[in-house]
């Protein structure tokens, strides 16, 4: 998959890594750029094509797709956050957070899929999470849903694999974007993420890890919870 020439389709493009996204594609040679996002109105970007799309709409996703015919790259950006706790969190915070990454990644990756087999195979990239190998309670929905959209992608990947597709997961943890602006903790550059991201597609990568904690958590999952979660026996967490 070459990004150069390509015609990418970036979901929640108005703002934070998605900009990021588009702004990389058009750096990087993309022939055209449809920036998706609910109020098309928010994309800023020089050149992209803005699209209204929600995710969590379906007959909105079959919209975007029938316009956006000659995709060759999708990348299923779009997100947010409840903060849905284990404990005490309205169950319905949970279901909007299944509701945004599983069903609606799907939803997309659906659409899009006889698209991309009509234009040689392409490409999909589906971001995920450093918190789809581990879970913390403040936020345990959020981690929850992005679980199962790794799994949602890790079964895209074989089974759009007959039609020449790929499919590249990107794994990050905190970046410098509205979504973190609370977190004190180390935060990625939404920049260099995008631009490893588009890397890692070219490269042919399965799943990109775009900074340490997320290789950090990746190499733990093989050892056990005591690994993932060094506070059960009284040490620092991973992240």
């Amino acid at each position: 998959m070459k990004i150069h020439g390509s015609v990418a389709f970036v979901t929640g493009a108005n703002r934070g890594l998605g900009e990021h996204f588009v702004r990389a594609l058009f750096d990087a040679g993309a022939a055209k750029v449809y920036a998706g996002s609910r109020d098309p109105a928010k994309v800023t970007v020089p050149d992209a094509i803005p699209v209204a799309v929600d995710i969590t709409d379906h007959e909105s996703v079959r919209a975007a797709a029938d316009q956006a015919q000659d995709v060759t790259l999708l990348i299923n950006n779009a997100g947010s956050t409840t903060r849905a706790d284990v404990l005490a969190a309205d169950l319905d915070a949970f279901r909007m957070e299944f509701e945004t990454h599983v069903i609606g990644t799907l939803a997309m990756s659906r659409a899009f899929a006889p698209v991309l087999g009509r234009n040689a195979g392409g490409a999909i990239v589906n971001v995920l999470s450093v918190l789809s190998w581990v879970s913390i309670p403040a936020s345990s929905g959020y981690a929850a849903a992005k679980s199962a959209e790794w799994s949602v992608t890790n079964a895209l990947r074989l089974a759009l694999t007959e039609q020449g597709t790929q499919v590249t997961a990107l794994h990050v943890s905190y970046m410098e974007t509205d979504m973190a602006a609370s977190v004190t903790a180390p935060k990625a550059d939404p920049a260099a993420v995008a631009r490893a991201t588009l890397d890692g597609v070219e490269a042919g990568l399965h799943e990109v890890l775009a900074d340490d904690a997320s290789k950090r958590v990746q190499a733990a999952l093989a050892q056990g919870p005591e690994a993932l979660y060094p506070q059960l026996t009284g040490h620092p967490a991973l992240i």
